[in-house]
């Protein structure tokens, strides 16, 4: 059976494991934001950035991509998703069900935010979430890298998320 695994952040643009197929897909239950303190990846505990993760919001969807992990590298993928998303333990690892542009429902890996978790920051204004992001720094680099990156490459395969492009342009302006 072929493992699946949603991508709505950076997983869209590095993945870091081999992937045989892509097909856009929706998450009905969550919506994208950043609403997830970075301590480690793109900012400090002393500095926090913002990432992307998947707040339950019953009404909503979210759009992204899902990506099918190659066959015999589901274990290794698997124990590189762990390392890379549950570092803080901010993240929940699920497995959802998405349906695919082609109509195909399918169960797939999804790391969605713990609301409990000292993380969590949802709710806040774009401007804040474009004031942080313009100055943080962390072990993978600038926070802007984050989201210019996420942005442009929804862009590219045809995906419009509104506050993501009104982020995406502040942040420029606000480093120019």
């Amino acid at each position: 059976m072929a493992m699946w695994v949603f991508g709505y952040g950076s997983l869209l643009w590095n993945p870091g494991f081999e992937v045989a197929e892509t097909v856009i897909a929706t998450l009905p239950g969550y919506a994208r934001s950043f609403c997830m303190r970075s301590i480690h990846h793109r900012g400090t505990e002393a500095e926090p950035g913002l990432v992307l993760a998947l707040d339950e919001q019953p009404q909503a969807a979210c759009t992204g991509m899902a990506l099918r992990v190659a066959p015999g590298t589901e274990t290794q993928t698997l124990a590189y998703l762990r390392e890379r998303e549950l570092i803080s333990s901010a993240y929940i690892e699920r497995n959802l069900a998405i349906r695919l542009t082609d109509g195909r429902v399918v169960d797939a890996v999804v790391y969605v935010i713990d609301e409990s978790h000292g993380q969590y920051c949802g709710g806040l204004p774009l401007e804040e979430q474009a004031q942080i992001i313009a100055k943080a720094v962390g072990g993978r680099g600038p926070n802007t890298e984050y989201l210019h990156n996420t942005a442009d490459h929804l862009r590219e395969v045809g995906l419009r998320d509104a506050d993501l492009e009104w982020l995406q342009q502040r942040v420029k302006d606000l480093c120019s």
